[in-house]
Order: C-alpha cells, then sequence, then structure tokens
C-alpha cells in the first residue's frame, strides 16, 4: 500500500508546460511548440549549448516570459542559477531570510514591534545551520559574506538555500560546474535524497546517471528517454544503428535509381536507332510512322520522369539519413602524428614551492617526472593548487624555490583558453601561434578541426565554450609539427556533451603526454588516464 502511494505521488503533475515558445533577443525562435510535464520525479535536461536549456529554466521560475504558450505550477519552486559574478551579499539573503533575522535582532534588543513579534520564526538560525550542514559547510552562518567563499562554496551554499526553502520542484543549472569531488558528491547526495522533483540542466554524465529520466532539447522541441544517461545511450545507439540501415537502404535505392535510369536511356536510344532504320527499309506511310515514333517518344519521356522522380526521392533519403548520422555521431579530429618514445624524459619539476602569500604556501618541496606519452591527471579540492602547478610546470608563474625542465614542445590550454587572442579570427590565431605556416598549412589544419571555409574567419569571441576549446585545440595541434605535451586546466567546464565526446575524440586520438586537471571522472576515464597525481595529499 505504502509503494502503491509513492508511486502515485510522482504521478501528481507540479509544473505544465504546453506549446512554449522562446526567443532571442533579435527574434529568433530558441525552441518552439515545447510541451513537458514535471512531477516528483528527477529529470536531466540536455542538449546542444545555445538549445536555449537555460532560457527554459529562466522562462519556468517566471524570471522572463516565453514568447509563446503556456505555463501552470502545481507547487512551490525553487531555483539553483548558475554561480555568476560576485553581488556582495552574505548568506542570509542567499537563503531570503535578511529581514526576519534583522526583525528577530531588533526584539532581541529590545526594540521590536508588535509585528516583529507576531511574525518572529526563533527556529529560522537552527535551519539555516541544518542546510548549511547537509551541504557540508558547518562552519558558515547567515553573516558569512558570499565574495569570501570559493566557487564551490558557492554552489553547495546556494543548494543549501534550496533544501531550506522545501521546494516542491527544484531547478539546477549546471550544478557541479566548478566543484570538486566533495563538492559534486553533496549535489549527488542532494538528489538522491530529494523527495520532489527536479529539473536539472548538465552535461555532467555521473550526475545524469542519477536521473529518472533524460529530456533532449531541440530547436524544434524536445525529446523524453524514460531513463537515465545509460538509458539514454542505449537509446541513441539504437537510434545510430537504424539511422545506419536507412542510410545503406538509401545507397541502395539511388544506385538502383541510377541503374534504372542508364538501362532506360539505353533502351530508349536502342527503340530510336531501330526506328530509323524501320523508316527506310518498311513501306509504311510516313504519317504511320510518324505516330509510331510520338508514341515512343511519350513513353520515353514517362519512363524518363519516373527515374527521375525515383532518383529525386532516393537523394532525399540519402541526405536525410546522412544528416542523421552526423548528429548523432561525434565530431572526429585527425591530429597529426607525435613520435615521442616510452622513455623520454619529457619534464622535471624538482622541490617546488610556491605560495602568493609568503606566510601560506600553497605547495611545498613538490617533485615532478613525466616520462612518455603519459596521460597524468592531477587531481584535489579547490584549492589544492592544480592550477597553480600547471601554470608553473607551463612556465607562467614562477617558483620561490625549485626548478622546471622541459625537454620537448609543450603547450597549455586553460579553461578560458587565454592561448587565443579574443580580438582575432581562428585562422589569424593560427597564423599567430605557427608564424611560418603557409596559408594551405592553415586552411588544412583548421579544416581537419571542422572549421571549414567562412567557419574559419569567426572572431574567438564570438564562439561559444565548446567551439573556442576545439580552436584552441586546433591551433595547438593542427600545425606541422604539434607538441609533445600538452597542458590541459578543467577542459571539460560550460561544454556540453556533444562537444564533451568531441574533445575525448581528439584527445584520445593525440599520441604526446598529457597533463590534465578535471573532477569529471567520466571523462578522465575516457580519455585513458595512466598516473593520477592527488595534490590534497
Amino acid at each position: 500500500m505504502f509503494l502503491l502511494f509513492q508511486w502515485m505521488l510522482l504521478l501528481i503533475t507540479l509544473f505544465t508546460l504546453h506549446n512554449l515558445v522562446a526567443q532571442t533577443p533579435d527574434g529568433r525562435n530558441l525552441f518552439q511548440n515545447l510541451s513537458l510535464h514535471l512531477s516528483r520525479e528527477r529529470t536531466g535536461l540536455i542538449g546542444r549549448n545555445g538549445t536555449g536549456k537555460s532560457t527554459l529554466l529562466r522562462i519556468i521560475a517566471g524570471e522572463i516570459p516565453p514568447a509563446g504558450g503556456s505555463l501552470t505550477a502545481h507547487g512551490k519552486l525553487g531555483f539553483l542559477h548558475q554561480i555568476a559574478d560576485e553581488r556582495h551579499e552574505t548568506v542570509a539573503d542567499l537563503f531570503g531570510v535578511t529581514e526576519q533575522l534583522t526583525a528577530q535582532a531588533r526584539i532581541l534588543a529590545g526594540e521590536g514591534s508588535g509585528e516583529d513579534l507576531a511574525e518572529a520564526d526563533w527556529t529560522l538560525e537552527t535551519r539555516i545551520d541544518d542546510a548549511l550542514a547537509k551541504m557540508g559547510l558547518p562552519d558558515l552562518n547567515p553573516q558569512t559574506m558570499l565574495d569570501t567563499l570559493s566557487g564551490g562554496q558557492k554552489t553547495r551554499a546556494a543548494l543549501a538555500a534550496l533544501i531550506f526553502q522545501e521546494a516542491d520542484l527544484i531547478l539546477l543549472d549546471e550544478p557541479t560546474n566548478n566543484l570538486d569531488a566533495q563538492g559534486r558528491e553533496a549535489v549527488l547526495q542532494l538528489l538522491r535524497n530529494w523527495r520532489g522533483g527536479a529539473l536539472v540542466v548538465s552535461h555532467d554524465r555521473t550526475l545524469l546517471r542519477e536521473m529518472d529520466r533524460i529530456v533532449e532539447l531541440t530547436p524544434i522541441g524536445v525529446s523524453t528517454y524514460g531513463g537515465n544517461w545509460d538509458f539514454y545511450e542505449a537509446r541513441k545507439a539504437e537510434e545510430l544503428a537504424a539511422a545506419q540501415h536507412d542510410l545503406a537502404v538509401a545507397e541502395t535505392s539511388v544506385k538502383q535509381a541510377e541503374k534504372q535510369a542508364r538501362l532506360i536511356k539505353e533502351r530508349q536510344e536502342k527503340r530510336d536507332s531501330a526506328g530509323k532504320k524501320s523508316r527506310f527499309s518498311a513501306g509504311q506511310s510516313k504519317l504511320l510512322l510518324d505516330a509510331k515514333a510520338d508514341r515512343a517518344q511519350a513513353t520515353g519521356g514517362r519512363n524518363n520522369l519516373l527515374a527521375l522522380k525515383q532518383a529525386e526521392s532516393g537523394q532525399q533519403a540519402l541526405s536525410e539519413a546522412q544528416s542523421k548520422i552526423e548528429r548523432l555521431i561525434p565530431q572526429n579530429f585527425n591530429i597529426g602524428a607525435v613520435s615521442l618514445p616510452a622513455t623520454k624524459t619529457v619534464l622535471t619539476a624538482d622541490n617546488l614551492t610556491f605560495a602568493y602569500h609568503a606566510d601560506k604556501p600553497v605547495f611545498q618541496n613538490l617533485s615532478l617526472q613525466i616520462t612518455g606519452p603519459e596521460r597524468i591527471a592531477l587531481c584535489g579540492r579547490n584549492g589544492s593548487g592544480k592550477t597553480s602547478l600547471l601554470h608553473l610546470l607551463a612556465g607562467k608563474l614562477t617558483p620561490q624555490q625549485g626548478t622546471v625542465q622541459w625537454y620537448v614542445d609543450y603547450a597549455m590550454l586553460d579553461q578560458h583558453v587565454s592561448l587565443l587572442d579574443p580580438a582575432l579570427n581562428i585562422s589569424d590565431n593560427f597564423k599567430r601561434i605557427h608564424p611560418k605556416a603557409s596559408d594551405n598549412d592553415c586552411r588544412a589544419a583548421l579544416a581537419r578541426f571542422m572549421f571549414r571555409a567562412d567557419a574559419a574567419l569567426q572572431n574567438v569571441a564570438e564562439l561559444s565554450g565548446g567551439e573556442k576549446l576545439r580552436a584552441g585545440l586546433a591551433c595547438v595541434l593542427g600545425g606541422v609539427h604539434a607538441p609533445e605535451l600538452l597542458i590541459l586546466d578543467e577542459p571539460t567546464n560550460h561544454l556540453d556533451i556533444v562537444a564533451l565526446q568531441s574533445v575525448e575524440t581528439a584527445l584520445n586520438a593525440y599520441q604526446g603526454a598529457l597533463l590534465i586537471t578535471s573532477h569529471d571522472e567520466v571523462f578522465l576515464n575516457a580519455i585513458g588516464i595512466t598516473r593520477r597525481i592527488n595534490l590534497s595529499d
């Protein structure tokens, strides 16, 4: 009976979207005719960057109006935004309880009004403390300034505010971005224990495995998959197999149509030739011969028209099948070979000590050696010094003590891809990094990373996160001589899943040494990490 009651609770609709339309400020449709029911289940919302996932969450939250359609709410809503620029607020502001706490302070000072006394909630601070503790932040209090917190702490504080609100449906926009392993685990635990509904925008495949269903957003609406990420991947594999079957059928159809068209043409030519001979050999009247010729020409015309329609139909089916396969398969990048012997020393770092403040070293006496095409992941909590160490090893910072020696060419891409000049286009950035490359070298290198023709002339400042990282990889790895060591700092932040899988494909094709920081375990496993160094240890 209890299980039946729980099942009935899941069926209760908390939010209904009907024929929703969203547009960009210039009037371009992000999506249209979007209909969706949200109930007490965990829904993962995925889709390419730019399809409107964050916009959809803001529409549901009532922050912006839709361009069309309707929304109906049947419960209390809580919204976790992407953590943006600091607004110099307190934890109390984040929880929405500043006025209540101020009123209670007036009461304790003997200055409270009757209204203050009537609305006082003396359990407030205890509930705030409980919510913060559940998210691993027991040392914070309502007066803590948000600008004193790390990015991960801010996200966890925002999640604690959701717990405090006791909403029926929560909206989470990329909740694990910028979080270390402990912060990600806190988000997972929140969702595992959540008894209401949740709509979660994410590219974190570990998080998406916790979902009850996956909803994929495209410009024409949504497609719903009744299971978690693994279920979604299995269905996508089936769709790919079906698309490949359709492609094979379409290719066969086109070949048959072309063959049929050739046969019709050959037969018509034979008939025409035979008809010309008969006009001279047979004693038939010119009128009868002309009638026969007209009938033959009409029949040939009908046959040619039929063959043309069959060819056009086959080509259309072929084009649709190819387009669908291109959407289902991640981009495959062609990276030049790197010859790096397994025993060659790539880099050595001896007794590194580094500090931004003399009395607070980030790390001390740290030594490291990279040999051959190793794939090393720097792990550790936020603040443990991973990015600082990468910048030291790339020569962008100077240690207070110790030395770094490089024995091969290397390149570094940080999470902002600051290697690229945002004022230049992709092609000009490539030529800046490879000044000896010819125009043909540049075009060929960028084409291997899917920047062909005018796509290579896009300004870097106008690129999405995924496009910018791909452009950075193109400029670094696309040259005649690719570097033998590639250093990457959190390359997967803000990438959609398709872009993420494309980066995995590119890095798997790279044969040099790799040094990388990332909290995305699925990504690290996909690129074949061979060694881990935990700076928290």
